[in-house]
């Protein structure tokens, strides 16, 4: 069975970002997350990560959808 909650270091592994990228995904809200234990340490719930991904996508899509392609410079990756 999974654990329910995950540590920063395991989201910034999962999303494939560095944890600042994570802490500051928390830390503006766009990635719910809780605080706990005497140390106060960032633990984000598995549900909500998965929300955050599919709700990227679907803003991906949509911005897919508003920004259609137009040449080879929309295939440059970074």
């Amino acid at each position: 069975m999974e654990p329910r909650f995950l540590l920063m270091s395991d989201v910034a592994e999962q999303l494939n970002v560095s944890m600042s990228q994570v802490y500051h995904m928390v830390r503006s809200g766009e990635l719910p997350a809780i605080k706990v234990g005497g140390r106060g340490q960032w633990r984000i719930e598995r549900s909500k990560l998965e929300e955050y991904i599919q709700r990227k996508y679907d803003e991906t899509a949509a911005w897919v959808r508003e920004n259609p392609l137009t040449g080879r410079e929309d295939f440059d990756e970074e």
